[in-house]
């Protein structure tokens, strides 16, 4: 689906088998951006939800969630993100980071 709608970074993926899961961004880290700490880790963060909610720590997969969305909608994100939304703050990965947390 994220290939019909295009991707900024915020598509999750999972690949579940019989008895084994694998969570990753759906189309990889970008590594070479790697080291420059600029670029949106929300696919990989959301993959992680899903990781969770295959664990059945369906909570904290709420909890950061909700605490990504929430910093979205501040406006505080990514240069990549940034391009996409007036008005927005263009902060590290890093910062984007502790900015999930800060909203948890």
């Amino acid at each position: 689906m994220a290939t019909q709608v295009g991707d900024l970074g915020m598509a999750p993926g999972a690949n579940l088998g019989e008895n084994i899961a694998v969570f990753e961004a759906t189309y990889g880290t970008a590594p070479k951006y790697a080291d420059k700490d600029v670029i949106n880790p929300s696919s990989l963060i959301l993959s992680g939800t899903f990781m969770f909610d295959y664990l059945g720590w369906t909570e904290a997969a709420k909890v950061i969630r909700t605490a990504l969305k929430r910093t979205i909608r501040k406006k505080t994100i990514t240069y990549d993100l940034a391009l996409q939304l007036d008005g927005a703050t263009r902060i590290k990965c890093s910062e984007f980071g502790r900015a999930i947390v800060n909203n948890m």
